[in-house]
């Protein structure tokens, strides 16, 4: 009946693991994909970015303080870095530094939003470029969400399953910030790769300045303050009183926007007469070339001579040229003496020109008031492309096909060669197992009659829990348990030392053996508080644990101090439980082999094959120990054989064969089936489910399966 329980109970945590891994994993796959996009849509626009930073400056009162190349500077790293770390949660690279950073990075952004959205200095925040708008409240909203699902992450970082191997990862790492860090230069030295503003290719501005037939209408009220005999009141429209009261003030609010167009600030203004030409440059049939520059006074020069042979192109070809600057007449004047320019200025407000073209001085190309073509300085037509009348050239017809071609590029250059590699190193994972599966079933006879030879055990390690008389208790029951149904292995507990004495009555020592969990590194002395190799074994115990990561962490054991409480034990008759393992840190940069086998040498490999024979090996990553994380079955099959290889090079294959080897992370019975299923997993070392008989016996049992 308690086994019954115990199996159903761990069916029911097992289940409940599962969920919270499946639950982080989808946790960690939303993330990385509003990280990704966000720092793509950055990054394609750095110049756009840079002035979304100069906003906060200004709100923050900093105004001026760094000059647009610092600022665009920062866009960049600020894109690159959210693109990196979006791409790190979804292969789960470096787990724990990336979790954690993702961690602070939301929680600084959450505060700023929040600052954002009380007091409203920035209308948008610019988290997603010009792709995605969002209110203030919606963005703060947005990023508690995104702290919500951060937070499981960094408390569980491990449960994030990988996509591809560690020794793979920093390849995928280094190409996701050279491809961001190369789509931001391509972006700042053309044009944005994507164009999400309302001044894109193909937009026509007359209509994007439309308002539709029943669009909400802008909503405002007007108060009056008034007064009569020494009295002031305020009143309304609706209430407003007779002439006999006398005006003071008045205060209009407006209490909803209404419907915004896209285009809502265009205008052209001609310089030398003041006229405004906007809709007659709009509604002109054909085309026209604008000259887009905020500034004069900065814009760069090294164009010139392009920029003059297009103006005269469209002279010749009877095609209006007009430069839009928000620069004043001294600005104008200055440009036209350097550049020799004769085409006609007008006046422009600059937020609308920065918002038309991302490059200073940039160049449109209109027909019939659409937008067809869009040239940074960088990139004007030359030469070869002003032979033809304009009609027949190319740079007179609309690009075909622009976004899906680049969605193609992005494809080819980034998705695709990282698919490729992850394929590949799943493909490679894949045939090292089957050729580490066929080698086994070739020797499966072998292996099978050499597992025969080696003793199969399940140890319990109390550790400091239970006083003497719950001790007692546990021994007992599990005495009649195991007496009354025998097990298929060996059993042993470990108690702390209060308990040996007064257990070591009570077991039926043909079914279950009895250790301590640890033992000093001197003979005999004044040693306060200490209990000696000889003292243990006086009580009736014959095993001892020794090299726990517990002892190793907590008190400071080295291999020095192990290798004297290993040679003690021996010499006074006590089998060694020595248990060895990694960290998280060094699981996490692939050194647990280096790390187990260093180990080993450091306090075991100093004794002769005989003495070895009375060792037991206990693997037990530290990351694993009562955390409820477990290494998969196949993760600790492949440590266990190499720590048989390591014995096999230093004792010889006989040796290595007949050495127990336990496996010691979170061990349950739900999974102790499929570990002890492994060649090279021999039993496990078991802690906290070792407490109770019930959860005890439910691991021994698996050797029955």
């Amino acid at each position: 009946m308690r086994c019954s329980e115990s199996s159903n109970s761990a069916k029911a945590t097992d289940k409940v693991e599962r969920f919270k891994t499946a639950g982080i994993n989808l946790c960690r796959l939303v993330v990385a994909a509003v990280f990704v996009l966000s720092g793509f849509v950055k990054a394609v626009d750095p110049t756009g970015t840079g002035y979304k930073l100069d906003d906060y400056l200004e709100a923050a009162g900093l105004q001026g303080w760094l000059p647009q190349a610092i600022t665009i500077t920062l866009s960049i790293l600020l894109s690159a870095f959210e693109f990196v770390m979006g791409i790190c949660l979804l292969f789960a690279i470096r787990r724990r530094l990336v979790s954690r950073l993702a961690l602070a990075f939301m929680a600084v952004m959450a505060a700023v939003t929040l600052w954002l959205a009380l007091f409203n200095p920035i209308s948008d925040c610019g988290c997603f470029g010009d792709a995605v708008k969002l209110t203030n409240w919606q963005t703060f909203w947005k990023n508690i969400l995104l702290l919500a699902c951060i937070i499981p992450l960094a408390a569980a970082p491990l449960r994030m399953a990988r996509f591809i191997s560690p020794g793979t990862q920093w390849i995928v790492f280094n190409y996701s910030a050279v491809f961001i860090l190369a789509v931001s230069g391509y972006s700042l030295y053309d044009l944005p790769l994507f164009d999400f503003r309302p001044y894109h290719v193909g937009a026509n501005i007359a209509k994007g300045m439309e308002i539709p037939p029943g669009a909400q209408q802008p909503q405002f009220v007007t108060t009056f303050t008034l007064s009569k005999n020494g009295v002031t009141k305020t009143f309304t429209l609706d209430n407003y009183p007779d002439s006999t009261w006398t005006f003071v003030d008045s205060h209009t609010t407006q209490l909803s926007e209404g419907y915004v167009p896209p285009i809502h600030d265009f205008s052209i203004t001609r310089m030398d007469n003041g006229e405004d030409i906007t809709d007659t440059v709009l509604a002109r049939r054909g085309y026209t070339f604008l000259l887009v520059s905020p500034h004069l006074e900065t814009a760069d020069d090294s164009r010139l001579d392009l920029i003059n042979l297009i103006a005269e192109y469209a002279r010749e070809q009877g095609i209006p040229f007009l430069c839009l600057t928000a620069s004043n007449e001294k600005g104008v004047r200055r440009w036209k003496e350097y550049t020799g320019a004769e085409y006609t200025f007008c006046q422009t407000d600059e937020t609308t020109l920065t918002t038309i073209i991302r490059s200073n001085p940039g160049l449109l190309l209109l027909k019939d008031g659409t937008i067809i073509r869009k040239w940074s300085h960088n990139r004007l037509p030359g030469e070869a492309d002003l032979k033809e009348p304009i009609a027949r050239a190319e740079i007179g017809r609309m690009p075909s096909g622009s976004t899906p071609r680049k969605v193609a590029g992005i494809l080819v250059w980034f998705i695709l060669p990282l698919a490729a590699l992850t394929l590949a190193d799943r493909l490679w994972a894949w045939t090292k197992w089957i050729r580490k599966r066929k080698t086994s079933r070739t020797s499966v006879q072998h292996l099978k009659s050499k597992r025969t030879m080696r003793k199969k055990i399940v140890a319990g390690n109390w550790k400091m829990n239970m006083n003497l008389q719950e001790g007692v208790a546990l021994a007992k029951e599990l005495n009649e348990t195991l007496t009354a149904d025998k097990p298929n292995c060996g059993v042993i507990i470990c108690t702390p030392f209060i308990h040996l004495a007064t257990v070591a009555q009570l077991l039926n020592k043909d079914i279950i053996g009895l250790g301590a969990e640890n033992c000093a590194d001197k003979e005999k002395g004044a040693y306060t508080g200490e209990v000696s190799a000889e003292m243990v074994k006086s009580t009736g115990a014959h095993y001892v644990i020794l090299g726990h990561s517990e002892r190793r962490g907590y008190y400071g054991e080295t291999p020095e101090i192990l290798k004297e409480k290993v040679l003690l034990a021996l010499k006074h008759g006590l089998k060694v439980i020595f248990c060895i393992g990694e960290s998280l840190e060094e699981r996490e940069a692939n050194k647990q082999n280096e790390v187990v086998k260093a180990e080993l040498e450091g306090s075991v490999y100093n004794l002769s094959a005989e003495e070895f024979k009375n060792i037991i090996i206990a693997y037990e990553p530290i990351w694993a120990i009562g955390t409820g994380k477990t290494a998969t079955a196949e993760q600790a099959e492949e440590i266990h054989a190499y720590i048989r290889s390591t014995i096999a090079d230093k004792y010889g294959k006989e040796v290595a064969e007949d050495t127990t080897i336990l496996y010691g992370g979170s061990c349950k019975a739900s999974n102790a089936p499929e570990l002890f299923a492994k060649p090279d997993i021999d039993g496990g070392l078991i802690g906290g489910a070792s407490l109770k008989a019930a959860d005890f016996k439910g691991i021994i049992d698996a050797w029955k399966k």
